[in-house]
């Protein structure tokens, strides 16, 4: 649970149980379409987001924070211990990959992959989760290389 006091967020810790021991994961992952192409705006945006938040549903993640940006995506995710960052990653790189790309006709026509084939992925602690989920709500905010500012 997340509450925002001013400019501070303070984090409640979820502890999860299985029946191995009990968890408190959180991972960070960044990764962008090929070439880095600002394709991720109006409609593929919005199916993107709706596809993370299903695929996570469906493995039993908590979403934190997502950021659709035109060439990025930035999600800080609670998984399980038994998935490795590569398999949280690729099970949502794929995923959408497939899905948009038989939606948007262009996804297929202009690219020869929707997603470059590399992704930043860092874990996350309850101490440094505020920090990272600022850093995603503020992606907006940030000067953009090009764009004079």
């Amino acid at each position: 649970m997340w509450r925002m006091y001013s400019d501070r967020v303070t984090v409640t810790r979820k502890v999860r149980r299985f029946s191995g021991g009990v968890y408190d994961l959180g991972l960070h992952v960044v990764w962008c379409p090929k070439y880095r192409r600002p394709v991720l705006g109006g409609r593929v945006a919005e199916r993107l987001e709706e596809l993370i938040r299903e695929k996570a549903e469906e493995r039993g993640w908590e979403i934190i924070a997502l950021e659709v940006m035109p060439d990025q995506v930035h999600l800080f995710v609670k998984h399980d211990p038994k998935s490795s960052a590569s398999y949280v990653a690729n099970q949502f790189k794929g995923f959408t990959s497939r899905v948009l790309r038989e939606e948007f006709g262009h996804l297929r026509s202009r690219m020869p992959t929707l997603w470059s084939s590399s992704y930043f992925a860092a874990s996350v602690g309850a101490v440094s989760a505020a920090t990272v989920e600022k850093y995603i709500d503020t992606q907006w905010e940030r000067p953009r290389k090009g764009d004079g500012s």
